[in-house]
């Protein structure tokens, strides 16, 4: 297997790389004498574990290539949805997803995010869209886990099914390393009973998780309610739809006492500052009563340095401890371990290495003083040499993502902003 060394860094310390896995780190003088294929530079920087980005939506990633506003200025959250994200996401075929999968997952890769936790809905592509992502993580050598949200709201239940399939399928079919994969659904409110119920009959089936929103607006809970259940995770459960090695996003309108429960039941949360804040939805602070939370993007961008400078300033704001978003940060290493049972994050010395019960994965970052990120590695291969890719060109993806941002604002623009939702139950 081939050998790669890293370092010695600013302090002194050097990386071993072998089979994806760090078999030393340490000081420099107390480095086995061993041969090795490849050395990477990390003279005044540093030699740090990759970032996580713990949920995003890909999908999103040609946004910033010119998305025209909504002709309504939405008032609320749910106008959010209907006026911007859910004509978006109908919109989107598969070469425009490949257009987005590629710069984002490119960008992360530059920014020293070695893990995305993607959850994904195009309601007009959803047989082999899962594959498409998928495609972009292994050309450039990303990690990440992968799920279809299931919905109702466009075709009704048939609609659901197929994305929940879709899910099955990839997680039948894929056998790309570096990748895994979930059933997902979008939300409740926008699923019926039986699409719900057929997520958690086939996670339980697959031994999988569910990658779900929850309760991140207002009209979460009151769509719950009027469906008589108690809370959008009392519908869940009693679905059969609360199962162990999920991933519950946002949980702003949780009680404490579901928040522990859901916990107990094995779930992961992942909170999204940046995002709460521009849907203006609220602050999740009953996500201090679980342990396993980590810090997601939900569809800005998968710089994970500046969701957290955001956390810590909002947290500063809704009267809540910033020291929890660095926290949440770092749990992120937890998450995709506990995904693909290996070991991620510092390592102290050496003796850690040889300790772990696990395997240390050789997913890491240099990064110098002003916080460029000069190499990146995963799984013990370089995927970013010197500020630039080694699987592609940027300025090219970059231009083909303006090329499908063209094309999917021209198709966006076709669906209305008023919204007709097509379940029942």
């Amino acid at each position: 297997m081939a050998k790669l060394k890293i370092g010695p860094d600013k302090r002194g310390n050097v990386a071993i790389c072998e089979g994806g896995k760090v078999i030393f780190y340490g000081a420099a003088s107390s480095a086995p004498d061993v041969a090795v294929d490849e050395v990477l530079d990390a003279k005044n920087a540093e030699i740090l574990p990759g970032w996580v980005c713990s949920h995003t939506h890909l999908y999103s990633a040609l946004c910033p290539y010119g998305m025209p506003a909504p002709e309504n200025k939405p008032e609320n959250f749910t106008q959010i949805l209907e006026r911007i994200w859910w004509r978006l996401d109908r919109a989107i075929d598969k070469d425009i997803l490949r257009a987005s999968a590629r710069v984002y997952v490119a960008e992360c890769l530059l920014r020293g995010t070695t893990s995305i936790v993607d959850h994904h809905e195009s309601p007009n592509y959803i047989e082999g869209s899962l594959d498409t992502l998928a495609d972009a993580y292994e050309e450039f050598g990303a990690r990440g886990l992968l799920t279809y949200g299931a919905t109702d709201r466009n075709f009704g239940k048939s609609e659901g099914k197929r994305g929940i399939d879709e899910c099955v399928r990839f997680i039948k079919e894929n056998k790309r390393p570096l990748v895994k994969g979930l059933v997902g659904l979008h939300a409740q409110f926008t699923c019926s009973n039986d699409t719900i119920k057929y997520a958690g009959d086939k996670a339980r089936e697959l031994g999988v998780g569910i990658h779900v929103h929850v309760a991140e607006g207002s009209a979460d809970v009151e769509d719950a309610i009027n469906r008589g259940y108690k809370s959008p995770a009392d519908r869940i459960e009693k679905l059969g739809a609360l199962v162990p090695h999920s991933i519950w996003v946002h949980c702003i309108h949780m009680s404490a006492e579901e928040t522990r429960h859901v916990a107990n039941a094995g779930a992961w949360f992942v909170q999204n500052p940046r995002s709460n804040h521009g849907n203006a939805v609220g602050w999740p602070y009953n996500l201090r009563y679980a342990q396993k939370v980590a810090l997601g993007v939900d569809g800005w961008s998968g710089d994970m340095d500046v969701e957290l400078d955001f956390a810590k300033k909002e947290a500063d704001a809704q009267g809540d401890d910033p020291i929890n978003e660095i926290h949440r940060l770092y749990s992120g290493w937890r998450l995709i371990g506990d995904f693909f049972d290996i070991d991620c994050g510092p390592f102290n010395s050496v003796e850690n290495c040889r300790r772990s019960i696990k395997t240390s994965a050789a997913d890491l970052r240099i990064v110098e003083d002003d916080g460029h990120v000069r190499h990146t590695v995963v799984d013990g291969k370089v995927v970013v040499r010197d500020g630039k890719l080694v699987h592609g060109d940027i300025d090219q993806i970059r231009k083909e993502a303006q090329e499908q941002a063209n094309r999917l604002w021209a198709e966006m623009v076709k669906y209305p902003e008023t919204y007709e939702y097509h379940y029942d139950d």
